[in-house]
């Protein structure tokens, strides 16, 4: 292979899937999840990227980035990304620009390790074998039956925490944690996100009543934009119940800023919006730094493979949606293991991942 591979094409597309059922979260309801796919085209070869987001993300990929990184080297990925962060200076980076900015840089990396033929968890620079993933959505939207049903579909995979949201209905939640309680027993590790639904001193309230159900995490207790929040409940919260945010990081000074703050004990990051894998490999050295974990927000197809290679890794988020939707998008998609991992396939280069386009197709939107 000679020292420079070109880049020759970008294309994208944007896919509406509606859930299996209605949804909903502390903060927010929702019916249909969209899924923005980039595919990366050199030598011969296609890399693929996704993220979850809103149509007008393919709009960004293909109106600005596309110009930015055709013609550019493939295995030298770091430069391309720096090169798409400076062509958005006036557009801004965060939300929508970063989304786009994560999936082409994901496709990048994709394609980067096929032209190498090395899995893409070894070109990221593998530190663990497996991923561990904890299974994940108990919406609040969902009757007994349902929360039931679903988490020990997660437990039955060999997963041994779970989580569920809480917050919409505050009135209910200590019924819906001892439903799950009594479902699953007290082996199982209970996670639960907030979304952002409580004030401060609500806030500490609840981690007190969901320490004596044994839940051990409490995420975006408060808004993840608030910092003192956050660090509130962390410090004067109790000892056994671990306060987590970032999911909704976009860049390198959002993370730095919530870490330098003291703000969780868990530091969340989201492949899929935080810049790709270029930024996400920079979010884990800030949490080396600081011997802090570091826990990777849904997309699980294509958070496992950059997850070995985070030295202080907690788990990732197996989101029941993001599970649904990339079965039915991908060809070549990981199943957990039965010690509740995700392990990639270092027999295929790349992620291992293929669209299936034409099943998509009826869902396309741009």
């Amino acid at each position: 292979m000679s020292t420079e591979v070109p880049l020759e094409g970008l294309d994208v597309a944007a896919y509406t899937l509606p859930t299996d059922a209605p949804e909903s979260d502390g903060t927010l309801s929702w019916d249909t999840t969209t899924l923005v796919v980039v595919r990366a085209h050199a030598a011969g070869c296609t890399g693929l990227g996704y993220t979850y987001a809103g149509s007008p993300v393919a709009t960004t990929v293909d109106a600005v980035l596309a110009d930015v990184v055709v013609g550019r080297d493939v295995l030298a990925v770091p430069a391309a990304w720096a090169a798409m962060h400076q062509a958005v200076r006036n557009l801004g980076r965060l939300g929508v620009v970063a989304e786009a900015i994560s999936a082409v840089d994901i496709a990048l990396w994709d394609l980067h390790a096929r032209l190498r033929d090395v899995p893409l968890s070894v070109a990221l620079g593998a530190v663990h074998e497996a991923t561990p993933v904890y299974g994940s959505g108990g919406f609040t939207s969902y009757d007994d039956g349902q929360l039931r049903t679903q988490l020990r579909r997660w437990v039955a995979e060999g997963m041994t925490s779970v989580k569920i949201k809480v917050g919409r209905h505050p009135e209910d939640d200590e019924h819906r944690l001892d439903v799950v309680r009594a479902a699953l027993g007290d082996d199982v590790e209970l996670l639960v996100d907030a979304n952002g639904a409580y004030t401060r001193k609500q806030a500490l309230d609840w981690a007190a009543r969901l320490a004596e159900r044994g839940v051990t995490w409490l995420e975006e207790p408060v808004s993840s934009d608030d910092l003192e929040g956050l660090a509130l409940v962390r410090d004067h919260g109790p000892g056994g119940v671990e306060v987590a945010a970032g999911e909704y990081g976009y860049d390198l000074p959002y993370f730095h800023r919530m870490l330098a703050a003291g703000a969780v004990d868990c530091l969340q990051a989201d492949v899929t919006r935080c810049g790709g894998y270029t930024a996400l490999t920079r979010v884990a050295a800030l949490c080396d730094a600081r011997s802090l974990d570091l826990s990777l927000h849904c997309a699980p197809q294509v958070s496992a493979h950059v997850g070995t290679a985070v030295w202080h890794l907690r788990h990732l988020e197996y989101f029941h949606d993001h599970v649904r939707i990339e079965a039915r998008a991908f060809d070549g998609v990981l199943c957990p293991y039965p010690d509740g991992t995700l392990r990639p396939d270092r027999s295929r280069p790349g992620h291992g991942l293929t669209l299936r386009a034409a099943d998509l197709e009826p869902y396309r939107v741009a």
